[in-house]
């Protein structure tokens, strides 16, 4: 056995000069922390939402497919082959059409003065609060308020407040409350925003951090400030672990670097830049990231729909394939073609992810030699598909041979032990 030449003394001295390195690893780069991340946000103007809202979505995608031949037809019509889809989404559609559904009290309301806000508010409380006790809020709701910038701010900051304390006063605060700060542009706004959350919490005596938000990104000066840094990533490690998710704006953005109207896209290059840099910033933190919103509606003559059903299902499964999960909905007959196009990301590329994943866990001798990093991306990549609905446990077990449990816990690099039904 070969001899040591690394004192102890040596080995203390690496580990002294490390210890700030691994404290920073672990607090501003912990990795995913297992929450469930939906694959949508649908935006609703405050004042329409209802606790029928969900469900009165889902049957309006519904028929929107209806009209057009139905879910198979829309399928064909947007490239899509899969014949396990149509039931797939109808399912979906009927049971859990929207995932994340944000009350909007910003762009999507306007500025209809501080009673009627208020007033508005107050309705918005009472219908989310319904929609929870009778289990027809989607998994996620909350709201987004009018952002920090001067002119509103004192708006923005009264409706986010009687909307927490509202909704505290009636029992604890639903499961999935998200709350949404938009326009973004400087660090020290989110600074105000975890002060705002601090304030909250101890007037209200929720617990430490109960209160988090996502922040949107639609200004060029968050993603490049004026010293040359991206901001985007220093208010990730200045919000006191209160990030959830990064929103990019895509019409908001594209307006403030002065492209044209309608060239404006979530397919740009300048929007590219913007979510490359976004990705960059949320890797390894645990922050969600979501893409953002087409404007072109499936509404209208047959085939405006139908080409506005294509253009949305090439987006959605354009910003899947780059790594993005999330994105935006803003009527209901988009929601035909988010599930359409999701499933179809998580199926088509479910059977090589699942036998790359059993002759990884089995130990199975393959053409592809997968590490530890990669089987992680096999596992998340499954357990999403699972997740949203598109792969069913019972595909799971029979083509990757592990449970949905195993599966998550390799996506969330747990220790995981083969249970002897999974074993060959």
């Amino acid at each position: 056995m070969p001899s040591r030449s690394l004192t102890d003394d040596a080995l203390a001295a690496i580990e002294r000069r490390l210890a700030a390195t691994d404290e920073l690893l672990a607090r501003n780069y912990p990795g995913d922390d297992g929450r469930r991340q939906p694959v949508h946000t649908v935006y609703l103007p405050a004042d329409r939402f209802t606790p029928a809202t969900a469900r009165e979505w889902g049957e309006q995608a519904l028929a929107a497919a209806d009209a057009a031949g139905g879910l198979a037809e829309v399928a064909r019509t947007v490239g899509l082959d899969d014949p396990d889809l149509p039931e797939l989404v109808r399912r979906k559609l009927t049971e859990e059409p929207i995932e994340d559904l944000r009350l909007d009290f910003e762009d999507g309301y306007g500025d209809r003065g501080d009673e009627a806000e208020d007033a508005d508010v107050a309705r918005a409380v009472d219908a989310v609060t319904v929609a929870v006790r009778e289990g027809s809020a989607p998994p996620f709701v909350g709201i987004r308020f009018k952002c920090f910038e001067a002119p509103v701010r004192a708006r923005g900051l009264r409706t986010l407040d009687l909307f927490v304390s509202g909704l505290a006063a009636g029992g604890p605060l639903p499961e999935g409350l998200t709350i949404t700060l938009p326009k973004v542009t400087t660090v020290g706004q989110v600074e105000a925003m975890v002060d705002a959350s601090r304030a909250l919490e101890g007037a209200l005596g929720l617990d430490e951090r109960r209160l988090r938000f996502e922040v949107q990104v639609e200004t060029p000066q968050v993603i490049l400030g004026a010293d040359g840094t991206a901001p985007v990533a220093t208010l990730l490690h200045a919000a006191d672990g209160r990030v959830t998710s990064l929103h990019y704006g895509t019409y908001d953005y594209s307006a403030s670097l002065g492209i044209a109207a309608q060239y404006q896209s979530m397919e740009h290059p300048a929007a590219d830049h913007a979510k490359n840099v976004m990705q960059l910033a949320v890797a390894g933190t645990g922050v969600h990231m979501s893409d953002g919103s087409t404007n072109i509606l499936p509404i209208g003559d047959p085939a405006h729909v139908a080409d506005a059903w294509r253009l949305h299902a090439r987006l959605v499964r354009r910003h899947l394939e780059r790594g993005i999960y999330q994105g935006w909905d803003l009527h209901p007959a988009q929601l035909v073609t988010r599930f359409l196009a999701t499933y179809a990301f998580y199926r088509d590329g479910f059977p090589a992810a699942a036998t790359r994943l059993r002759n990884y866990v089995h130990r199975i001798d393959s053409a592809i030699l997968d590490e530890p990093a990669t089987a992680r991306a096999l596992a998340s990549f499954i357990h999403r598909g699972v997740t949203c609905g598109a792969v069913t446990a019972a595909e799971v077990a029979s083509a990757a041979e592990v449970t949905v449990e195993t599966v998550r816990d390799l996506a969330l690099n747990r220790p995981t032990t083969i249970q002897p039904e999974e074993t060959r």
